[in-house]
């Protein structure tokens, strides 16, 4: 029936959800670590760029999450929810704590389903995309900037203090990214078009492409730690023109789809995002294509300056210079093979109606679909299923 749904909330989501949190209060304790160590050595410059990338990200997530809560036609239904009014869930989102509430409601609601039947398993799973989007965005915004941070840090000063900071900056953003394409392969009706083997090999190319990308940047701004902001701006303005040219639809109101785009640009900065229905193989194309010439540009421009008689920090060799930067290009190149093994393999190319909760145009709200006929979910979080049929059509 309609009320049971196609989407199955097992224990293994439980326990993802779990770590989720876990992982997000042992950020808390490293992230707090990291600025008493940046205050304590007097690295101001590095404690206030750190800062911008905690607050910034926070707030715009913060805002993200708000946006969605404060629909007209949001429909609150777990305990926790219904306990705060809308301005107060307001006053929680300016406090920054809006994150952590939608946590606290999935974990009210997934031990409420422990005493339950799985009729109520569809709006488990909607919360949970949620949340995977938000985690996605704080990936971009807070991770990938820090982890750029940390890696320029140590190769100026020729140290690996941050080394235990940067694995678990990098562990958490491929944590997100995996989390990502787990909801999206929720939408897709026989599982075994996409199996485990898929979720490997989308893990591997973008661990690949996003490291390499990463670690160019941190040698970049090792060596020119000026241009790096620059560059970023610069690169911002080109991919936020392009996003704008692909005529996003995806947030409710004008200026929820501006935040959107910038949103976009900024993660293209990292990496690929699908953001248009249709065939975006000539997008990806030019957009790769983009980013391994500006990966080849920002390893010779550090290869340039580290084999010069002005070299800066420290002293390496012409040949360690040019196997550190080629090494790069190498690890990009590599993820490229594996997203068009992906794509030629693992990737189904799928339609609309092929999707498991078919919008309906009659329905209520931006986020909620109830469909009375048919085998759809009750609950279908539309911002995700939109972005699966980007992803797969």
């Amino acid at each position: 029936s309609a009320a049971m749904g196609f989407f199955k909330y097992s224990w293994l989501d439980f326990l993802f959800t779990c770590l989720g949190l876990l992982v997000l209060l042992v950020d808390i304790v490293l992230d707090t670590l990291a600025i008493v160590t940046f205050y304590q050595e007097k690295a101001y410059m590095g404690l206030g760029l750190l800062l911008i990338f905690l607050l910034g990200s926070s707030f715009i997530v913060q805002v993200y999450s708000w946006l969605w809560y404060s629909d007209g036609s949001f429909k609150r239904e777990t305990l926790v929810e219904r306990c705060f009014s809308l301005k107060q869930l307001k006053l929680l989102h300016v406090l920054q704590l809006g994150i952590y509430f939608r946590l606290c409601e999935s974990a009210d609601f997934m031990l409420y389903l422990t005493k339950q039947n799985d009729s109520h398993t569809d709006f488990a799973v909607f919360l949970s995309h949620d949340l995977s989007l938000l985690r996605l965005i704080e990936t971009f915004t807070e991770s990938c900037p820090q982890l750029v941070l940390m890696v320029t840090i140590m190769l100026r000063r020729g140290t690996t203090m941050f080394l235990s900071v940067s694995h678990r900056t990098t562990l958490r953003g491929t944590w997100s990214v995996t989390m990502y394409h787990r909801s999206l392969r929720s939408f897709v009706l026989n599982k075994k078009q996409q199996n485990i083997a898929s979720s490997v090999v989308y893990f591997a190319w973008n661990m690949f492409l996003v490291s390499s990308r990463l670690a160019a940047l941190a040698l970049f701004a090792s060596v020119m730690p000026c241009f790096v902001f620059t560059h970023f701006f610069c690169s911002w303005l080109l991919l936020f023109f392009f996003v704008w040219r692909s005529k996003t639809d995806f947030m409710e109101s004008p200026g929820g789809e501006w935040l959107y785009r910038a949103t976009v640009g900024l993660i293209w900065y990292f990496n690929w995002f699908n953001v248009a229905e249709g065939r975006t193989k000539f997008r990806a194309l030019l957009y790769h294509g983009y980013i391994l010439g500006d990966v080849c540009l920002l390893c010779s421009l550090w290869c340039w300056k580290m084999i010069s008689t002005e070299c800066p920090y420290f002293e390496i060799s012409q040949l360690h210079a040019i196997i550190t930067a080629v090494g790069v290009v190498a690890v990009n190149v590599t993820g490229l093979f594996l997203k068009i093994l992906y794509y030629n393999c693992f990737h189904p190319n799928l339609t609309k109606e092929e999707l498991i909760g078919e919008m309906d145009t009659d329905s209520y709200s931006q986020t909620h679909v109830i469909i009375d006929s048919g085998p759809s979910p009750k609950h279908c979080n539309k911002r995700m299923r939109k972005l699966a049929e980007n992803f797969y059509s």
